[in-house]
């Protein structure tokens, strides 16, 4: 029985609608070119063209045809709908064939209603195809697709033991961090939303009385004054905190880490007996008060005054300029009672430099001392949990115990005696109080990257978005791009876990002998992972659309909260030439401050130091197996990194020659010096990286880091391959090849993508983004 086509559209032609079988083979044609959109007037022409020369079509069809192409009267919705309902009717009852292009399924929709269809006529179908541009196996399958088909609820297996890969990461540490995680995920730590400043202000501080309460404050404190005398077990466990709100976590560096520290660290026995025990309970609230509105990397200059008085046995405590206040100061707007205090000591005509006071801010009932001035800081971009505030004093004074005198002891005559002659070396030893402010931000930014990188992996394995016509929509991690934004983060994040891992190890670990090696290693590190941090989460914010853009899900907090860690602990870009000064100088010890006295002896020999001749074979050879060998990977990074140093060196020394200052002349090549630190950093990431695998002796472990050491290796390479070219170390045929297998690793890390994130070990409570738990 032959199917009727449908009603021509309506518009002001009164057409007659014949019973025609010949029509069939149009119809898929004519609706798939008014659903695209209005016929242009060339593709009418080309279809009226064709069906001119169609034999056999009687009047009445052609009628009908030529209304359906009339650019004047388009066919309505209705019509199309009618249309389509009429093409999946006739081709419901027709077995499956092979159906590459319209005019296929037009032909098959007449010879099932008894219309067998001429040469002539198959001949016009695929030229009107052809002029239509029209890409027919897909058109066919959306003609005949009403629904897409259900997605699959499940996503690839893993290819290792999550909880395995959780253990390998956690190292050493694995009961501290499994018991921060349990205690982060009791209801009392939920995320609110609704508080005011002082309301977050409160939350945060009763937060870090119940982590106090739980011993984790005191954890590297002496076991003595209450503590546990472990240093690692503090920074396994302040890195796990940075998992959740951030503002926490600041609060417990500046409470237990830098004021609890400074105690530590730059006092003596009588200092730690009385005052640590309260603080690690929290019962002492305390300020670390080195940054001033005028001098913030610069402490060596900073201009607050510390005078002694030997008829009073004082010192007076005195802001000379509004300059000189103490700004940004964590605990000062709202909490803290004691302040560590530095500035510059003077005994008499004698300057000292800068040296450490026990300043006390408040009185027990939180009134303000006499002389001490405060001023909240007000709201920042983020982390206004805490409460920061402007400090500045009038006169103070202070009784001389209250001079952290580990390394710098003041007699009641006003007698300065030290174990360390050179004002220098003590100025560096007494700022080593940083080096563990740096090395925790740098976990921090770490597990920031991790908490938006498992947000935003775990989101973009389940929200589909588009794709093939009749098939389930496609998941935002399936699309290249997708991967290419978020697989080299995530490969990177888990190469600074080692890197970062192995710093921690040497910080505990480090004697008086190599703690500069450790400082310097520390200062780009800390650059690196604060600005992969910033760089990660803005990546995964965007990759989650506008759900990202919801405070629930997390990203809003993880921006504002941690955009502070590249300047905070140490501008990125000032630490960089502190480390490149290092590298220079082989600890710098003959830096002192910006004079590099002994540099000039130190750059003759490196500037003539000639670069190897470069392998022909290294710079071409683009197969796999060689992109992928790991000695390849470090000769590159190694490679880029001696040539940096040895470039810089002749720069500097030209400019020493010509009699330049070497302040200057470091000036004059900061670019060069930022680069090289980078340049370090990256190779010495990528070194940690591999260590890290050889020690791994699960085999599915050590496949899985592999892979994604390769994707860390290479994509850094391919960062920097103008360089590269430039430098002559590879050629363009290189360049490519190294493209092409980023993104195929980036294909290969994707299947595994969520299991990795997994393997972080983030308590679903404080992730605790929604999006990152759809079904």
């Amino acid at each position: 029985m032959p199917i009727p086509p449908p009603s021509p559209p309506s518009g002001g032609h009164d057409l007659h609608v014949p019973d025609a079988p010949e029509l069939l083979p149009y119809l898929p044609m004519l609706y798939v070119a008014w659903a695209d959109g209005d016929l242009e007037p060339v593709e009418i022409r080309a279809i009226c063209s064709r069906l001119g020369t169609t034999e056999g079509m009687d009047e009445n069809c052609q009628q009908f045809l030529d209304g359906w192409l009339d650019p004047e009267d388009p066919p309505s919705a209705t019509d199309l709908t009618t249309l389509l309902a009429t093409i999946r009717t006739a081709a419901a009852s027709m077995a499956v064939g092979e159906r590459r292009s319209l005019a296929d399924l037009g032909v098959e929709l007449a010879a099932a209603a008894g219309h067998q269809t001429s040469v002539a006529e198959r001949q016009a179908l695929e030229a009107i195809e052809t002029s239509l541009g029209i890409s027919g196996r897909e058109a066919v399958r959306r003609l005949l697709s009403p629904e897409r088909a259900a997605p699959d609820p499940e996503g690839p297996s893993p290819a290792f033991d999550v909880a395995a890969m959780t253990r390998f990461l956690d190292g050493d540490q694995a009961a501290i961090r499994d018991k921060v995680r349990g205690i982060l995920s009791r209801p009392e730590f939920s995320y609110r939303y609704d508080l005011s400043r002082e309301g977050y202000r409160e939350q945060v501080l009763d937060w870090a009385q119940a982590l106090a309460v739980e011993g984790l404050g005191a954890l590297s404190y002496p076991e003595e004054v209450g503590g546990e005398g472990d240093l690692g077990a503090f920074i396994a466990a302040f890195e796990t905190v940075a998992f959740h709100d951030l503002s926490l976590l600041v609060k417990l560096g500046v409470q237990f880490g830098l004021f609890g520290g400074s105690i530590l660290q730059l006092g003596t026995q009588r200092h730690q007996e009385r005052y640590l025990p309260q603080v690690g309970t929290l019962e002492l609230p305390g300020c670390f008060a080195m940054t001033e509105t005028g001098h913030g990397s610069n402490v060596h200059d900073l201009e607050t005054v510390a005078r002694y008085e030997s008829q009073t046995e004082e010192f007076v405590l005195h802001t000379p300029s509004p300059a000189a206040r103490k700004d940004y100061i964590g605990n000062a707007a709202l909490h803290g009672r004691l302040a560590t205090v530095f500035a510059q000591l003077e005994i008499g005509s004698e300057h000292h430099g800068v040296h450490a006071f026990l300043v006390p801010i408040r009185e027990e009932d939180g009134a303000v001392c006499a002389g001490v001035g405060i001023e909240d800081c007000g709201e920042k971009l983020g982390l206004n949990g805490i409460d920061n505030g402007r400090l500045w004093f009038d006169q103070v004074r202070i009784p001389r115990q209250n001079l952290l005198d580990r390394f710098a002891q003041v007699d009641a005559d006003g007698t300065y005696r030290s174990p360390i002659s050179s004002p220098t070396k003590r100025f560096f030893v007494m700022l080593g109080t940083l080096v563990g402010g740096r090395v925790s931000v740098a976990l921090a930014g770490l597990s920031a990257s991790k908490s938006a990188l498992t947000i935003a992996i775990r989101y973009g394995a389940r929200r589909r978005q588009f794709g093939p016509d009749g098939a389930a929509e496609t998941v935002l991690l399936d699309y290249r791009t997708h991967q290419r934004r978020l697989m080299p983060r995530l490969a990177t994040t888990y190469a600074l876990d080692f890197a970062l891992s192995h710093l921690a190890g040497q910080y505990v670990d480090s004697s008086s002998d190599d703690r500069r090696a450790v400082e310097s290693l520390a200062a780009g590190l800390k650059s690196y992972s604060t600005w992969h941090a910033t760089d990660t989460i803005q990546t995964c914010r965007e990759t989650c659309g506008g759900q990202g853009y919801l405070a629930v899900n997390r990203f809003a907090a993880l921006k504002a909260d941690s955009d502070v860690f590249t300047t905070f602990e140490g501008d990125n870009t000032v630490l960089l030439q502190l480390q490149a000064k290092s590298l220079l100088t082989g600890y710098a010890r003959q830096f002192g401050e910006m004079n590099v006295f002994g540099l000039a002896k130190y750059l003759a020999g490196q500037a003539a130091t000639a670069v190897a001749e470069l392998n022909p074979v290294v710079t071409r050879r683009t197969d796999e197996e060689h992109l992928r060998d790991r000695e390849f990977q470090l000769a590159a990074l190694e490679w880029r990194e001696q040539h940096l140093l040895t470039s810089v060196a002749r720069r500097m020394k030209k400019r020493l020659d010509d009699g330049m200052d070497s302040f200057d002349a470091l000036v004059e090549v900061q670019d060069h010096v930022v680069a090289l630190a980078k340049a370090h950093t990256e190779r010495v990431v990528l070194e940690q990286f591999a260590a890290g695998i050889d020690g791994c002796e699960e085999p599915a472990l050590k496949a899985m880091l592999g892979s994604l050491c390769d994707l860390y290796a290479l994509h850094r390479i391919e960062a920097d391959r103008g360089w590269f070219l430039e430098h002559g170390y590879i050629e363009s045929a290189k360049s490519k090849a190294i493209r092409k297998l980023v993104t195929k690793l980036c294909f290969e890390a994707r299947p595994q993508a969520v299991p990795l994130v997994d393997a972080f070990g983030i308590p679903d409570p404080v992730l605790a983004a929604p999006i990152a738990f759809l079904p």
